[in-house]
């Protein structure tokens, strides 16, 4: 395990007791329930996508993801920016990060080979602070790898040319470290009927099962499908591509619908794995 950053501040969680329960027993427990959905592949995963809303809409699909994933010890953890604030693509420059399950520690010798390659990866706290999509996915990285460390990373541009450098820069980290795997965070349609959200998700879905960046990318902006995450999952994919990786496996995909009983306007999840090839 790299060692900790112990020369900045610390990222206290933010939406503990909002987004799931801030009781370090309940948190356990109800983790580890979730994730008894899946069973852990052989093969060490190369991608995981899993959606980061509340868990009583959400948390069954993360833990199907999580508890089928062989997570390696460093994990570039990749999500949206909600807020709009901080760099286009913001790598973590504070410290370790906190959950009421303890401290997950930055590699920060990863996050350090990221920030020498170029302009476009950004040292930034700013756009992490009040994000809520990296920090909701920690829990079930804690439980499935105590050991992990990780990078965490908020992409906020649809700048073609940088999403491509992140996704060829990472998908070099990767291949002079195979015990790294990548992490998406993202939901899927938001605030549609549960009939149109299926459609247009299943619809983008296709595109990420056959490890295709650009018709992602591209049929997300022509249909307007509000899949949050859509910006790290391209740079996730382009990543996957250049491994050599051609298929995704689609766990699962449900909405808030099948919890709140209402389909008039829900929010998609998916859960989505990639082996190493």
């Amino acid at each position: 395990m790299k060692k900790a950053d112990t020369t900045a501040a610390r990222r206290s969680p933010v939406v503990a007791g909002q987004f799931y329960t801030a009781s370090p027993q309940k948190l356990r427990a109800e983790v580890e329930v979730f994730l008894q959905r899946g069973t852990k592949r052989s093969a060490r995963t190369l991608l995981a996508m899993a959606p980061h809303a509340g868990y009583m809409y959400s948390g069954k699909t993360a833990g199907y993801t999580f508890g089928s994933c062989n997570l390696s010890n460093t994990i570039y953890l990749l999500g949206p920016n909600h807020t709009g604030r901080g760099a286009p693509v913001s790598v973590w420059s504070g410290g370790d990060w906190e959950t009421p399950l303890g401290v997950v520690s930055i590699n920060v010798e990863a996050r350090k080979q990221l920030l020498a390659t170029g302009s476009f990866f950004e040292a930034d706290t700013l756009a992490h602070t009040n994000e809520h999509s990296l920090e909701v996915l920690l829990p079930f990285i804690q439980v499935t790898n105590p050991n992990a460390t990780i990078v965490p990373i908020a992409i906020a541009t649809s700048n073609q040319e940088t999403l491509a450098f992140v996704g060829t820069v990472l998908a070099g980290a990767l291949q002079q470290n195979p015990d790294s795997s990548i992490v998406v965070s993202s939901d899927m349609s938001h605030y549609i009927s549960a009939d149109a959200a299926k459609k247009l998700d299943t619809l983008a879905l296709s595109y990420v099962q056959s490890v295709d960046a650009q018709g992602l990318l591209n049929t997300v902006a022509r249909n307007n499908i509000s899949m949050c995450g859509v910006l790290p999952m391209t740079a996730g994919l382009i990543a996957c591509e250049a491994l050599g990786a051609s298929r995704a496996d689609i766990l699962e995909y449900t909405s808030s619908g099948a919890v709140t009983g209402d389909n008039s306007q829900v929010v998609g999840y998916a859960g989505v794995v990639i082996d190493r090839p």
